[in-house]
């Protein structure tokens, strides 16, 4: 009833789950992840016990493989359970139940696994591989996950139709304010276009929480600073006694861009999100 990606990023920094199904709020049975030491996703007839019990294994440095078989022969009822896992290193690995609803199955290689259930076909596993493998767009990890998800709901997806699809990256210390490891977990739990509504969610979360590159950060003075400043006047933040700076930080605040914030800098993301505003 779902199919799903579990990848580890190159530099091995990120971990992340993206997955879709034709059930509802997929994103709170399927995914867990967790920084340093891996991902899984369970799903089919899904056994949630696999999550705290996969990540210990992997926490000792057991491989994705060998996680894969301890989890499903200690489980009766693995004949009905997919499963897939990624470690700190080496190849992931994917299981599915002989039992699970056709057409089902996965595959693995360096750092990720896919596998799905009650699927079009073999194709939706072939086109989430081929686009996850395909560096070529340098886009960031997750939306590299996004991207394997989509292709294979283009694919043909869940036979039975759409309904929720979540994704979610962990990085140690990258979540909001550095005070978690959750870098992103966005979640569509019952929508007609789930993975449509995943992306445009990964948009907005990209736009608040991304970091631009440190050469294309913008000095807050001279013209900059000046069109800064009467932009937020503009928008009813004017610098006035408490500066330039403490404007923005307030202005950026309201707006939720907080985290993008660079002393005496202006991220031009945060820039043209201002000019926006008054047109």
């Amino acid at each position: 009833m779902t199919f799903s990606i579990v990848a580890r990023s190159a530099d091995g920094q990120l971990y992340g789950v993206a997955v879709a199904s034709k059930f509802l709020a997929v994103g709170a049975v399927a995914p867990a992840a967790e920084p340093e030491v891996g991902a899984l996703a369970t799903q089919a007839h899904a056994n949630l016990a696999y999550r705290p019990q996969g990540l210990a294994l992997l926490r000792t440095g057991v491989a994705a493989a060998d996680v894969v078989a301890g989890l499903v022969a200690a489980d009766p009822g693995r004949a009905q359970r997919q499963l897939g896992v990624v470690g700190a290193a080496g190849d992931g690995a994917t299981f599915t139940g002989g039992d699970c609803p056709a057409w089902a199955g996965g595959a693995a290689g360096p750092g990720w696994a896919a596998q799905g259930n009650i699927l079009a076909g073999p194709q939706v596993i072939d086109a989430m591989r081929d686009a996850w493998l395909d560096e070529a767009t340098g886009e960031p990890f997750a939306a590299r996950l996004l991207a394997a998800l989509h292709a294979g709901d283009q694919a043909g997806g869940d036979r039975r139709g759409r309904q929720s699809a979540a994704l979610l990256v962990v990085a140690a210390g990258a979540g909001y304010g550095g005070g978690s490891d959750v870098l992103v977990d966005l979640r569509v739990d019952d929508h007609p276009q789930p993975i449509a509504e995943l992306a445009r969610l990964l948009d907005i979360h990209t736009m608040l929480f991304g970091r631009s590159a440190p050469e294309d950060l913008l000095d807050l003075d001279g013209v900059i600073g000046e069109e800064v400043a009467a932009l937020l006047t503009a928008t009813g933040y004017p610098p006035g006694d408490r500066g330039l700076e403490a404007a923005l930080a307030a202005w950026a605040g309201v707006e939720n861009l907080e985290e993008r914030l660079v002393p005496g800098q202006i991220d031009p993301v945060v820039l043209a999100h201002l000019r926006g505003q008054t047109g």
